[in-house]
């Protein structure tokens, strides 16, 4: 074999083997992370943990975010709506108590003494007049939502108080001088019903539903106000107005009131021990913080009386004897009315000793007899048990 065919054979051989070596000299080391077998320091997580871990922290976030503003939203809410409702309750407040003072004064004028015809029409238009302004600033207020229906019974109940004093007005200005008394005490008490309507009507349909209506909404400590015109339903009776027109008629006449007049004194008893003192034997007395004493008094004369004064004396043997003075606002002929006076500080010198209790009722006008208007009793203090 020549020299030429071994170095033609050589070649051929060794190409291939040279070709794959040299692609086994290129190939690409593998890497090893750190922390891994081959590295010394921690292992890190995978780059795409950390922006996920990102995102939930955002979304927490975002989360807590919303629900804070979900809750002062709520709150916001919350004191808006009681706000509210407090406002328009101050509002109804003011026209409540006024019209409540309004009644009042109607009765305190009724049994006011020497009353006159004149002064009683025109008391009377003064009161309509105060009572439609009330009515007036009743429509202009607006109400919470819930209420603006429960509202309207308010202002029918001051329509009514309105309409009814305004027409005892008329009443009073048509009858002036005329002669048949029962016939104007029947029209006046028809007026007056409506008064004692209004109460219900403030009462059973305005205060009651709209208190219910604040409790469904959770709207606490807002108190619905009432309002009470007729205190006293006998002073608006077709008994209690023939007596007052037989009054008006013997004040506008002047002189003397005519016919029988007076009261007489029937009994006092001591409370709460519900013992009656006695004018001819000593009674003992069980002193405690609720001590009491409640003078019975009787219309003894044909007429009714108002403003009946009663005056009631301890005499314990201190240097001043304890004073208290009341009226009884009205009592009607043959009938009986109560006074009772509390709050007694009596004195050391009241134990032990025989003291006593006086009790007298102002003579009216035109009474004559006034031997049965005062007694005097006596009576022995001493502590109450335990």
């Amino acid at each position: 074999m020549s020299t030429f065919d071994d170095d033609i054979e050589f070649d051929f051989f060794d190409e291939p083997e040279t070709v794959e070596a040299t692609q086994r000299g290129r190939r690409i080391p593998r890497l090893e992370l750190p922390g891994g077998r081959g590295g010394g320091g921690p292992r890190r997580p995978p780059m795409r943990v950390v922006p996920l871990a990102r995102l939930v922290g955002l979304i927490a976030i975002a989360i807590a975010v919303v629900l804070g503003l979900v809750f002062w939203v709520d709150s916001c809410q919350g004191k808006s709506k009681h706000d509210e409702y407090a406002s328009y309750v101050t509002k109804v407040r003011t026209i409540a108590n006024g019209s409540s003072t309004l009644g009042k004064e109607l009765a305190s004028k009724l049994i006011s003494p020497g009353l006159k015809q004149a002064d009683l029409r025109t008391s009377l238009a003064q009161y309509a007049q105060q009572e439609q302004q009330a009515y007036d600033e009743a429509q202009q207020i607006r109400a919470p939502g819930p209420l603006r229906d429960i509202h309207h019974r308010l202002v029918d109940a001051l329509e009514l108080r309105a309409k009814g004093l305004a027409g005892l007005a008329d009443v009073a200005s048509q009858e002036a001088g005329r002669k048949n008394a029962p016939a104007a005490a029947s029209k006046l008490t028809a007026q007056a019903q409506l008064l004692t309507a209004s109460d219900v009507v403030w009462e059973e349909l305005y205060r009651k539903p709209a208190k219910q209506q604040l409790s469904s909404q959770g709207v606490t400590g807002v108190v619905v106000p009432g309002s009470r015109f007729v205190s006293n339903p006998d002073l608006v009776s077709a008994r209690s107005f023939g007596l007052l027109l037989q009054r008006l008629q013997g004040a506008s006449t002047g002189g003397t009131p005519s016919g029988k007049h007076g009261d007489a004194l029937v009994s006092v008893r001591a409370l709460p021990q519900g013992v009656d003192l006695s004018t001819t034997t000593p009674v003992t007395v069980k002193v405690s913080a609720e001590l009491s004493f409640t003078a019975t008094v009787e219309d003894s004369g044909n007429f009714q009386e108002v403003n009946v004064p009663v005056t009631l004396t301890i005499d314990a043997g201190a240097p001043k004897p304890i004073v208290r003075r009341k009226a009884i606002q009205l009592v009607q002929p043959g009938k009986r009315a109560t006074v009772t006076f509390s709050n007694f500080d009596l004195p050391n010198s009241a134990f032990g000793a025989k003291a006593t209790v006086k009790v007298d009722v102002g003579a009216v006008a035109g009474e004559i007899i006034t031997s049965n208007n005062s007694a005097t009793y006596s009576v022995y203090f001493t502590l109450s048990g335990p």
